[in-house]
């Protein structure tokens, strides 16, 4: 397939320009010419047309897309006689989220006001059955007065097939933002979409993500074992209560998260309300468990103790 260029026509659709890039699509902006409806056109690149797992993906996102009706869930609209594989989606007016992060914090005011707006489209996409699985700043588009809309549901459920450790750090890039039950293998539910706002949430406050490395595994290993920085040493405007709201968004076991995203919501809508409680992750953040340089550790421990034990024996025979 050709690549498409600003006034090319597609079907009947023409061009206006590019949207956006990645490495497996282009989203042009582009004008219904029966309608003059402005849109928004996904288009896979030539070579990932044929690839199979794209192929799903894309194909799953155009069948969620259709079924959702939310004014924070983009609309992927119907469209037939297709001459090539895209999509065909209602054109948003904003910036993505990541765009918006770069590099700057936000007031808790306005993160908590975004986070609650998400919370509202979870709370739609989940009374439909519906799990979106790769929830990430790239992932949702904010307009001027925050208003934001959830992007992207080539990950989501239904009948997507079990994502593994390895198709993570392939398909998904770096996975700041999975739960640790999908870094385990498991499919992942409603909660795993309420850990990655509670990140998301955390990164809006903080400037960072709550776990780091240098790579995928590094990413993961440090969500597994490790606490995060308390929002609070970060920020210290942050209140204890909206630091626990991120915390109970964050548990590591999806049983102690928030049950859904309702619940979520109503504790960032009324945050006098929450108990603060005594936490370990507020006692025990600095401690970072490195099993492979503890491993090492004990190596040369045990490595020490025959000479140990041979200096011991020789001071005690020198002053018997």
């Amino acid at each position: 397939m050709t690549q498409l260029h600003t006034g090319d026509q597609l079907d009947h659709y023409r061009i206006e320009g590019v949207a956006a890039r990645s490495g497996m699509a282009s989203i042009f902006r582009g004008v219904d010419l029966d309608t003059g409806q402005q849109v928004a056109i996904k288009v896979p690149h030539p070579e990932m047309e044929g690839d199979p797992v794209f192929y799903e993906r894309f194909h799953r996102e155009e069948e969620i897309g259709q079924k959702l009706e939310h004014p924070g869930v983009t609309k992927v609209i119907r469209d037939q006689g297709r001459s090539r594989v895209y999509l065909v989606m209602e054109w948003i007016e904003g910036r993505l989220l990541r765009q918006m992060l770069a590099g700057q914090r936000f007031s808790a005011d306005r993160a908590v006001r975004i986070a609650i707006r998400v919370c509202d489209a979870l709370e739609y996409i989940h009374s439909q059955g519906v799990v979106h699985r790769d929830l990430k700043p790239e992932n949702i588009m904010a307009g001027a007065a925050d208003e934001i809309k959830l992007i992207d549901f080539g990950l989501a459920s239904g009948g997507a097939r079990r994502l593994t450790f390895g198709k993570l750090s392939q398909i998904m890039g770096t996975p700041d933002y999975i739960s640790p039950e999908q870094v385990e293998g498991k499919r992942g539910d409603a909660r795993s979409d309420i850990y990655a706002l509670g990140v998301i949430l955390y990164e809006m406050l903080t400037g960072r993500t709550p776990f780091q490395g240098s790579n995928p595994f590094a990413v993961m290993h440090d969500r597994l074992v490790n606490h995060p920085i308390p929002p609070r040493e970060i920020e210290p405007e942050i209140s204890p209560e909206l630091q626990e709201i991120i915390y109970r968004a964050l548990e590591r076991d999806p049983r102690n998260r928030y049950a859904s995203a309702r619940e979520f919501r109503q504790d960032l809508e009324r945050p006098d309300r929450v108990g603060v409680t005594e936490r370990l992750e507020l006692r025990d953040w600095k401690w970072r468990r490195e099993p492979i340089a503890r491993r090492l550790l004990f190596y040369a421990v045990l490595t020490l103790i025959p000479v140990l034990v041979f200096g011991l024996m020789l001071y005690v025979a020198r002053h018997a």
